[in-house]
């Protein structure tokens, strides 16, 4: 049977309307990639599987929980969407608005949103609105419209945004047959540690379940600093976020799997980002280099015991910001006489 969307394939699962026509792009059925080259390079004696989120219709993990945004923002009658975003929110909003033949609005930082996820929304016809202040600075904004008429929040503060997140579990457990040891995933506004965890937790409801590692940049990490970060700094954009709306989903999440949060720093995420690239084909944005570059370091801390099986999820596609990528990658060379 063809695939048809994770509303198409979980509908029994996910909360929706009655009579609810799902608006959808195909989303979801992402693959669960073995990643031995990988595993063996971070010297670890462990069975490492990738869930490569890039492959969404958007190029990133948000498809999920949009599908299901606005489908409920249909059913509602909503005619504009809004969201604010460091980038693959707002790609995935104005893409799956205009599927709905609705309208689509983005607030962003100024100057703080990769290049590849701002074009994706000005191609499917958002109207952008640049502010000077930060991620957070922006989703305040969107907070106090969200109870205009004919206006739908599709931030993850959209509690049906973590229920389509949620399917990717869903998918990593009957992809295996069992249950991942450990799962790993980067953390900025904390939206999908939360839905993770939600997943393995309806799925496995009386356990096993993973032990959840969630990795924040070191320059963007309030949940492991234990306080809010007013001007968070990090090369990765799509986690640069300094008082993330699921925070306390997170910690949660971490706490009830004795897992953990935890940071690493831009140097190494950017060598785990060319890594992932070099030992496996695999190229993602930089915020999915966060839990790379985490069990790198969970492994020589001797977290992860031999023979584990752990899950990690990639959230991104690197084409979102080729800015990066060229900026550690090198140009090519100058062109000879052939």
């Amino acid at each position: 049977m063809s695939w048809g969307g994770i509303i198409h394939a979980y509908r029994d699962r996910l909360p929706l309307p009655p009579g609810a026509k799902a608006v959808t792009l195909f989303e979801g059925n992402t693959p669960l990639l073995p990643a031995p080259r990988l595993a063996s390079a971070l010297q670890g004696d462990i069975d490492l599987r990738l869930k490569y989120e890039g492959l969404n219709p958007t190029a990133s993990f948000k498809d999920r929980g949009m599908t299901m945004a606005i489908t409920h923002a249909v059913a509602k009658g909503a005619k504009v969407v809004i969201c604010a975003s460091t980038g693959n929110t707002s790609a995935s909003a104005a893409a799956y608005a205009a599927r709905a033949g609705i309208s689509s609005a983005v607030i962003i930082p100024s100057g703080k949103i990769a290049l590849g996820k701002l074009t994706q929304a000005l191609i499917h016809g958002a109207k952008i609105l640049p502010i000077l202040g930060n991620f957070d600075d922006a989703l305040n904004l969107v907070r106090q419209m969200s109870d205009l008429p004919g206006v739908e929040v599709v931030n993850s503060i959209n509690p049906v945004r973590i229920e389509g997140q949620k399917t990717a579990s869903f998918e990593i457990l009957e992809a295996l047959g069992k249950t991942p040891d450990f799962h790993f995933l980067p953390v900025g506004n904390a939206g999908n540690i939360t839905a993770y965890w939600k997943g393995f937790c309806e799925a496995l409801p009386t356990g096993p379940r993973p032990r959840m590692f969630g990795w924040q940049a070191a320059g963007a990490a309030p949940l492991v600093d234990g306080h809010i970060v007013k001007d968070p700094q990090t090369v990765a954009t799509a986690i640069r976020i300094g008082n993330p709306a699921s925070g306390p989903g997170a910690l949660a999440a971490a706490k009830e799997s004795n897992g953990r949060i935890d940071k690493v720093t831009d140097e190494e995420i950017l060598e785990a980002y060319q890594l992932l690239a070099k030992t496996e084909g695999v190229f993602v944005e930089p915020a999915c280099a966060a839990p790379v570059a985490g069990l790198k370091k969970s492994i020589a801390a001797g977290w992860i015991p031999k023979g584990s099986l752990v899950t990690m999820t990639l959230t991104g596609h690197g084409l979102k910001d080729p800015d990066t990528a060229l900026s550690v990658a090198g140009k090519p060379s100058e062109p000879i006489t052939p």
